[in-house]
């Protein structure tokens, strides 16, 4: 027999180097790629080329491994071409990490346009609205969502859409809508798939989850999909439990951080394989994938915790109504109160109002009193300065009698951190840096939060008095002092430590901060809403709406016929719009106020922070728009600035691309020092 003749050793070397040949698929050889690239100068798509072996494989939405600038980095498959506009050679995709289609294509239209408003780069945006991957997860079959029948098509089986049938589970009435005279035939939008935009502002103890189911039904009868986001995880139990009731089990996914990695990314699954056709969820769900969207809905948008913390720091509410606006899609602005953006949208005609009959509001209203109105000051010349007055006091003692709970909302959770005068409630700050005062050892006496220095001669330099008082008791310490003046009553707190969900609708003292009210079975028979001033004195912007946002969710809770006392004087326009139950009032003030000093939302702001010489360079390099001001600077912490940029709303689209210009072209020049661009900040002012 011959012998086969051993190739030499440096001919085997060479074999093993030798990469694969590899040829372009036959059909739309060409991949748009988003690079995984957090620079502004490179926020654009990048072509490559697809290798026959992946041609099946590498389909918009899937994610990628690609060759760039000598290293490999992630990316996400955006459409297939059949030819480049690029006139070099066209390096090959790497490898198709999965042939999971994760990034819907209408989706990826939203986070262009999410990118282009808050002047970001476009794999930011990607980065939010795409969890992390999970191969164990994604590998595995995903099982039905909960209680779905035996015998559903397997995940792969699904057509986009195919889980929106118009047989949704739950009859055609929603008498819950009936109290508002605009609720019927917004329902009925719904159910004929048209694009009906509305500001929602809730009657007091309206079931609220399950108005929202019900407008869900009416949208999946139409055959089309819905989102509804809310703030936190207990408002998204409440709408999951009521969804679950509505549509029936298997109809819809909630998705939450707590769920954990793996669960969150196997329902972002069921969601992104359109096996369902309504998701609900926090913050992030603004960008879930669901097939034929027909209705988006926000829940409280005035809520600090819909604001994204990450770049660009997109809005909750933005979001989702630029993505109505995108898919011909109804949307629902949906809170006890109302912020100035939703009464923007009513005025400019983009939405119309649905509020409850009078009559209806009479029936449901709490009796809401202030304590600082004149009469009450006759009976009771201790209520100006008390932090419980008599009528407080009273209000509590009679609903603990009638065996129900009773609320008491406190700005915040601790002890007392500062003071103020006895008199005339100036706040004490110290007379040798100006610091704050606080109550300090056994004697109380006031302290300098700043330089720690004693203060025992303290006189008020506004009226001369010599006596302070607490100016913000938090939580823990108005739970001890209510239950020694409500001895053998139960007392509990919910707040940061502690976040209750619901309380039974017997006797018991309820202590809260602000956001951490729990649900008491039947209402509470009184709710107590201490220290107003700490709210309504903040150095915010939004002070006064914030207030009056507070004090709705919390008297909400009350039963109809109940108590609802507010330690603020009466006259004051958030405490008018609360005794009224009338937000759209004090929010078509607080926007006519805003339009003529030129703040948002009736102007556009942007802001930009950072090192001095680095916001001077990025402002050096903008061409701002005609018309835009430049306010500041203003100090920021650890040696930073902030300058602020107003302009007409007609040119803010203009203003965001000139700033992301700015960072391009500081990014290109590898500029050591960061700056942070945020339009409409949500922490202005």
């Amino acid at each position: 027999m011959a012998s086969r003749a051993a190739p030499a050793r440096g001919t085997r070397a060479r074999a093993r180097r030798e990469p694969a040949k590899r040829e372009p698929a036959a059909c739309l050889p060409i991949a748009r790629v988003c690079v995984e690239v957090p620079l502004a100068h490179l926020d654009r798509a990048f072509d490559y080329l697809v290798p026959a072996a992946d041609d099946d494989a590498a389909q918009p939405g899937v994610r990628v491994k690609v060759r760039f600038a000598g290293q490999l980095v992630g990316g996400f498959l955006l459409e297939r071409r059949e030819s480049s506009e690029h006139g070099g050679k066209l390096a090959y995709l790497d490898r198709v990490i999965s042939a999971e289609r994760v990034l819907d294509p209408e989706v990826a239209r939203l986070a262009r346009a999410v990118a282009d408003r808050y002047a970001g780069n476009l794999s930011d945006v990607l980065r939010l609205a795409v969890p992390p991957r999970h191969a164990r997860v994604e590998s595995q079959p995903v099982p039905p969502p909960t209680g779905a029948a035996p015998g559903d098509a397997a995940p792969g089986d699904a057509a986009p859409g195919d889980a929106a049938p118009g047989d949704a589970p739950g009859d055609d009435a929603a008498p819950g809508w009936t109290d508002y005279p605009a609720g019927p035939a917004f329902l009925r939008a719904l159910r004929d798939g048209k694009p009906a935009r509305a500001v929602w502002t809730a009657a007091p103890a309206e079931d609220w989850p399950a108005r929202i189911a019900e407008a869900a039904v009416a949208t999946v009868r139409a055959g089309r999909g819905v989102i509804v986001v809310v703030a936190d995880a207990r408002d998204l139990a409440r709408v999951d439990r009521a969804l679950a009731r509505r549509l029936g089990d298997g109809r819809h996914v909630a998705l939450n951080a707590a769920a954990g990695p793996a669960e969150r990314y196997r329902r972002f699954l069921s969601a992104s394989r359109h096996r369902v056709p309504v998701v609900a969820g926090t913050r992030a769900a603004m960008f879930a994938p669901v097939a034929r969207l027909g209705l988006v809905v926000i829940w409280d948008d005035g809520d600090d915790l819909h604001a994204e913390p990450r770049a660009p720091y997109p809005h909750a509410r933005e979001v989702l109504l630029t993505r109505a606006q995108l898919a011909d899609a109804a949307a629902l602005v949906a809170g006890f109160g109302r912020t100035g953006e939703a009464q923007l949208l009513l005025e400019t005609g983009w939405a119309q109002p649905i509020t409850a009959a009078r009559e209806a509001l009479r029936a449901r209203s709490p009796r809401i009193v202030p304590t600082g109105d004149d009469p009450q000051r006759s009976r009771d010349p201790g209520a100006v300065s008390a932090r419980l007055p008599s009528q407080a006091w009273q209000a509590a003692r009679d609903a603990l009698k009638e065996d129900t709970p009773v609320l008491v909302q406190v700005p915040r959770r601790g002890y007392v951190p500062s003071v103020a005068c006895a008199q005339c409630r100036t706040p004490a700050r110290c007379p040798h840096c100006s610091g704050p005062l606080g109550l300090a050892g056994a004697r109380d006496l006031p302290v300098c939060h700043w330089c720690g220095r004693a203060a025992a001669a303290y006189a008020c330099p506004a009226c001369g008095g010599r006596r302070l008082r607490a100016s913000v008791t938090g939580a823990r310490r108005t739970a001890e002092e209510l239950g020694r003046a409500f001895s053998g009553v139960p007392v509990r707190t919910s707040g940061r430590d502690e976040v209750l969900d619901v309380v039974p609708g017997a006797a018991s003292l309820i202590v809260c901060t602000p956001g951490a009210e729990p649900v008491a079975a039947g209402g509470y028979g009184a709710v107590l809403l201490l220290d107003t001033w700490a709210l309504l004195t903040r150095s915010d912007l939004r002070a006064a709406e914030e207030a009056l946002r507070r004090w709705l969710n919390a008297s909400a809770l009350a039963r109809p016929g109940g108590r609802v006392v507010v330690v603020a004087d009466g006259s004051l326009a958030p405490v008018q719009a609360l005794l009224r139950w009338d937000p759209g009032w004090f929010a078509a003030r607080e926007l006519a106020e805003r339009r003529e000093l030129g703040f948002p939302p009736a102007a556009r702001m942007a802001s930009v922070t950072g090192r001095p010489e680095a916001v001077g360079e990025l402002l050096a390099a903008a061409r701002l728009p005609d018309g835009v001001e430049v306010l500041g600077p203003v100090p920021a912490d650890d040696g930073q600035e902030r300058m602020l940029l107003r302009s007409a709303r007609s040119r803010a689209a203009e203003l965001a691309h000139t700033l992301h210009e700015a960072a391009a072209v500081r990014s290109a020049r590898k500029a050591a020092l960061p700056v942070r661009i945020q339009v409409d900040p949500a922490d202005l002012f």
